[in-house]
């Protein structure tokens, strides 16, 4: 444990921050799920409707550097494909 003022603050910053990022993380793999499990099923029309939700959300995850830039450009390819595909 730290002993240090600053220390100890730095420690609880990490311990809040680290419970928002695993949130978004949840988040973010809860909508790709979903909209997996959307095109499996044969929803296109409504796995279209969702592609801008999917996106927002990884352009989120972009901004507030959750993941990565090419990272998200690459899931949004992916799952774009998917949806044309079927």
């Amino acid at each position: 444990m730290p002993k240090i003022k600053s220390a100890k603050k730095a420690l609880r910053q990490n311990v809040k921050r680290r419970a928002v990022n695993e949130k978004r993380k949840i988040d973010l793999k809860t909508v790709i799920k979903d909209f997996k499990k959307m095109i499996e099923t044969g929803k296109q029309d409504e796995a279209k409707a969702f592609l801008s939700t999917v996106y927002k959300k990884l352009d989120k995850s972009e901004k507030v550097d959750l993941i990565k830039k090419n990272k998200a450009s690459r899931l949004k390819s992916r799952l774009t494909k998917l949806v044309n595909k079927k």
